[in-house]
């Protein structure tokens, strides 16, 4: 979806009113995608939302939130640009919604606006204004199942914890579950402040020490994952073939220097790692079924979140009641 030769479509007037959540306009980009975009009232702005729609729309279709990781998906920084998803895709009997924007972000509701990365009301957005308008819009049946890789991979999470029996599935790749231990604030810093230009973490979810980190942190929390179907993957930061050496694409492409992905990649993933396999262990501890994809190596990089996505589609497709293989 990064490359748009589009056409406008014209919606009919009253579609989009500023003070409730819809569709403002929506622009082809081939016969089954689109860039739509959809007014959000609690952000008070539009939000560009990138839809691939089901192979068959002949019936109401599941619908599958891809969601971007910590730079938000422009800027050939997501799904799109760095994976095949779009071509793996095109062929399932679902619906794929991917917003693009809410940069280290995390996908959540911060307490007051940053002076850098504005209003950030993304669990709202996603868990009550957008799936709505964008369900409709696209003639959906209802299940959906929502997916997230490292920052992400936090976020969705914590979307299927604050609305129990909403999504029927969640996917977590790469993401750390821990947020309200030092640690977790930690990593949480890192992506907030350090590589996105966020003004503060406490700008999020107020004082360290104060209640909102333990309400956001999934492993915490992790009852009210009862009921959702959950995949969990995890690299261990051991670099490793394909995807860590000079045969990876990205790599010949020239997206990203090797020496990169694996000094930065590689103890990102460990401490992610790490997470992972707390959070399952706590979820077993619970009786809540997880399925944990645990990888003997891999880096924190797209090479192995694009292998993420093919391995977990069965069970996404059956936790929605998707057809296709």
């Amino acid at each position: 979806m990064s490359t748009l030769a589009c056409t406008a479509l014209a919606l009919p007037a009253g579609v989009a009113v500023a003070e409730t959540a819809g569709v403002v306009s929506a622009v082809d980009i081939d016969s089954r995608r689109q860039l739509v975009t959809v007014f959000s009232p609690a952000m008070d702005k539009p939000i560009p939302v990138q839809v691939i729609r089901a192979a068959d729309t002949e019936h109401p279709r599941p619908t599958m939130y891809l969601l971007n990781g910590s730079q938000g998906g422009p800027n050939e920084s997501g799904w799109d640009a760095q994976t095949d998803a779009v071509s793996f895709l095109r062929d399932k009997d679902v619906n794929v919604v991917t917003p693009v924007g809410g940069a280290s972000s995390y996908y959540t509701d911060w307490v007051r606006d940053d002076a850098a990365l504005g209003r950030n009301k993304w669990q709202t957005f996603l868990n009550e204004e957008l799936p709505s308008v964008i369900e409709g819009y696209l003639r959906a049946d209802g299940n959906r199942t929502v997916v997230g890789v490292s920052m992400s991979g936090t976020s969705v999470l914590n979307l299927a914890i604050a609305k129990p029996g909403f999504w029927n599935s969640v996917a977590s790749y790469s993401g750390c579950a821990q947020t309200s231990d030092p640690i977790g604030q930690e990593f949480v810093r890192i992506t907030v402040e350090n590589w996105g230009g966020g003004q503060s973490i406490e700008n999020m979810w107020g004082p360290r020490n104060g209640p909102l980190w333990r309400a956001n942190d999934p492993l915490v929390n992790a009852e009210g994952l009862r009921g959702t179907e959950v995949y969990l993957s995890t690299g261990t930061g051991i670099p490793g073939a394909p995807h860590d050496t000079p045969a990876d694409k990205r790599v010949q492409e020239g997206r990203i220097p090797l020496p990169v992905q694996i000094a930065f990649g590689g103890p990102i993933e460990a401490a992610v790692h790490f997470c992972t396999v707390n959070l399952a262990n706590r979820l077993r501890e619970l009786n809540i079924p997880v399925t944990l994809d645990e990888r003997p190596v891999g880096t924190h990089s797209w090479g192995y979140w694009e292998d993420d996505l093919r391995s977990s589609w069965p069970f996404l497709a059956r936790s929605v009641g998707s057809r296709t293989n």
